[in-house]
């Protein structure tokens, strides 16, 4: 497994995580069991991203709410919001993590299991977050 399949990995969680109102590790069983598991050595990676994303959930929902424009959170499609979330919290918190990789693999997983219009949606929105990371980031010092 990539660190790319650990990020659709991570993702799938996510969504779970947000649509089902399940617990992390209820999430993970599920995809271990129903959607080809997590395989070493990136199983540590995905586990890592969900973990990191949740532990960080109000500080990413604010930046997302912020830089949004007309979109609340709750409008958004699970499937963006989750790709949105874990980007933002990569592009904040994973320091490895180059942005432009964090967007593109965003943008991808959107246009693979979003909407039409989810890539493009989804990489405006991170593009808006990524003008103002420094802001961002200096708030949550605050």
């Amino acid at each position: 497994m990539s660190r790319r399949q650990s990020r659709e990995r991570a993702f799938q969680v996510l969504f779970q995580i947000d649509l089902g109102r399940i617990e992390p590790d209820a999430a993970f069983c599920f995809v271990e069991d129903n959607l080809g598991g997590l395989v070493a050595p990136y199983a540590g990676f995905a586990r890592s991203l969900v973990d990191g994303t949740m532990n960080n959930i109000v500080a990413i929902d604010q930046a997302i709410e912020q830089y949004t424009k007309d979109w609340a959170l709750k409008r958004m499609a699970y499937v963006d919001r989750s790709i949105i979330r874990l980007a933002v919290y990569e592009m904040l918190y994973c320091q490895d993590t180059p942005d432009s990789v964090a967007i593109n693999e965003a943008v991808e997983l959107g246009k693979t299991f979003g909407s039409d219009e989810s890539g493009r949606f989804i990489n405006g929105v991170l593009g808006r977050i990524l003008d103002n990371k420094e802001v961002i980031m200096a708030d949550a010092v605050e």
